[in-house]
C-alpha cells in the first residue's frame, strides 16, 4: 500500500498550490484537493457536479490537523477520538469519518452553511505521512455525483479525463466508502454504514 502514496514532490506541490487530482485513499479512489484552498474545493464541486449544499469529507494526517479548523476534538470526545495515544481504543485511525463542529465563517466554503465538517484520520501510515506533507485534503469519491465510484484509474479517467492535474494508480479499489458518524452525548451515532463496522 505504501507505494500508492509515495508520490512525487511535484504532485505534493501541485496540491499545496491548489491543484486537484485522483488518488487511492484508505477506502476508495478520491478526487483530492487542499481543504484549505477555496479554489480547489470549488473546482472539485464542479468536476463532480456535486450538490453545493453537501459538504466534503476532509482527510487529516494527525489529530493536530483538526486545530487548523478550530476543532479540539480530543478534548471534547476523549473516549472516542484517541487513536494516536499508546494503547488507545477509538474511532481513529480508521475508516470512520466523524462529523465535528466547525462554526467559523471562513470555512463556509467547506461546511456549506451546516457549520459541521466530517473528518477522517486514515489508518495507513504512508497515507498519513502524505497528508502531513500536503496538509488536510478534501477527498470525495472519484465519480460524478449519482454515478458509481471509480474502482480503477481507467474508470476515473472516463469521468474526468484531462480535467484533473494528476492520477495516482493504486490498482483496483473495491472497498466501501467510510462509515459516517456524529457524536451525541459521548456516543457515536452511525449516519452511513460503510467500510468500518462499529
Amino acid at each position: 500500500m505504501s507505494n500508492f502514496f509515495a508520490i512525487k514532490r511535484e504532485t505534493i506541490l501541485t496540491l499545496k498550490q491548489g491543484g486537484v487530482g485522483v488518488l487511492p485513499t484508505d477506502t476508495i479512489y478520491g478526487v483530492v484537493g487542499s481543504a484549505l484552498s477555496k479554489k480547489a474545493v470549488t473546482r472539485i464541486y464542479r468536476l463532480r457536479k456535486r450538490n453545493l449544499k453537501k459538504p466534503f469529507i476532509v482527510l487529516i494526517g494527525s489529530m493536530s490537523g483538526l486545530k487548523k479548523f478550530g476543532v479540539v476534538a480530543p478534548l471534547l470526545h476523549p473516549p472516542l477520538l484517541r487513536g494516536e495515544r499508546p494503547g488507545g481504543v477509538g474511532l481513529w485511525p480508521g475508516k470512520v469519518s466523524v462529523i465535528l463542529p466547525v462554526p467559523a465563517k471562513k470555512f463556509a466554503y467547506l461546511h456549506r452553511g451546516t457549520k459541521n465538517i466530517a473528518f477522517r484520520l486514515p489508518k495507513p501510515a504512508a497515507l498519513r505521512a502524505l497528508l502531513k506533507k500536503t496538509g488536510p485534503l478534501v477527498a470525495p469519491s472519484a465519480n460524478i455525483e449519482g454515478k458509481p465510484p471509480a474502482r480503477t484509474i481507467k474508470e476515473a479517467k472516463k469521468y474526468f479525463g484531462d480535467k484533473v492535474d494528476f492520477y495516482i494508480n493504486g490498482g483496483t479499489r473495491a472497498s466501501k466508502p467510510s462509515t459516517l458518524v456524529k457524536i451525541e452525548n459521548g456516543k457515536a451515532i452511525v449516519l452511513r454504514k460503510g467500510a468500518a463496522k462499529l
